[in-house]
């Protein structure tokens, strides 16, 4: 076990740039494969280790638990414990840890213009909610003052839209305008495959509460960038 611990950290130094620019250092940090997934599913707040490995497909609990020791190490996740009754031990991002954010709407922006990419995959409640605050078009949103509530599968979320300015937090969805329940792969395709409410209501994949118009108007906040040529 020492020998392994000890190889596993030659093997991390090994794979630094050794470059003094602060991408490449930004890559030492987080440049391990699911580090960046990782930290996204943080951005809602903490989440416990089973949860991140529910919303992580194809992560196993060994690599999950070896990126997490890492982004730890470095100064970006931290763990704690929950007070009673919960009692559990959770892992959230540091104050530093959370000034990553605007990277992920850029690079979101970015790749979603690659003819690659595949709108259609699995993606996670927290994924669905970052994609909002990327790819939220204000002029669209000229007046809109809204609230809308998200119950997608276990998770609970809430959007506001107010003065031209999107957030998205965790929270309960009672006294929202409107609130929308489905999984989140369905409401991405409702907001950015454009499929209509109708359908997806008539195959008992989504449900919508309260103010429908609302939701039809939100929806139309956001379109997919084109392909880059």
């Amino acid at each position: 076990m020492k020998l392994e611990k000890v190889t596993n950290r030659s093997e991390s130094r090994s794979r630094r740039y050794h470059d003094a620019c602060g991408a490449a250092h930004g890559l030492d940090l987080v440049g391990e494969r699911w580090a960046l997934l990782v930290i996204r599913e943080l951005m809602m707040g903490p989440r416990r280790f089973s949860d991140l490995r529910k919303d992580l497909c194809g992560l196993s609990a060994n690599v999950l638990t070896q990126r997490l020791e890492g982004l730890e190490a470095s100064g970006v996740v931290r763990r704690r414990k929950l007070p009673p009754p919960a009692s559990v031990q959770v892992y959230e991002l540091t104050d530093w840890g959370y000034e990553i954010e605007p990277v992920f709407m850029v690079l979101g922006r970015w790749a979603a213009r690659s003819p690659q990419h595949d709108p259609t995959l699995p993606i996670s409640a927290v994924s669905i909610m970052q994609s909002f605050k990327t790819m939220f078009d204000p002029a669209r949103a000229q007046g809109a003052e809204m609230r809308l509530g998200f119950a997608l599968g276990e998770d609970r979320m809430i959007v506001s839209v107010a003065s031209g300015v999107i957030d998205a937090m965790r929270g309960e969805v009672e006294g929202c305008d409107v609130v929308v329940r489905a999984p989140a792969q369905v409401v991405a395709a409702a907001v950015y495959g454009k499929v209509p409410l109708e359908a997806l209501e008539g195959e008992g994949a989504m449900m919508i509460e309260g103010d429908r118009a609302m939701f039809a108007r939100f929806v139309d906040f956001f379109h997919l960038p084109d392909k880059a040529g």
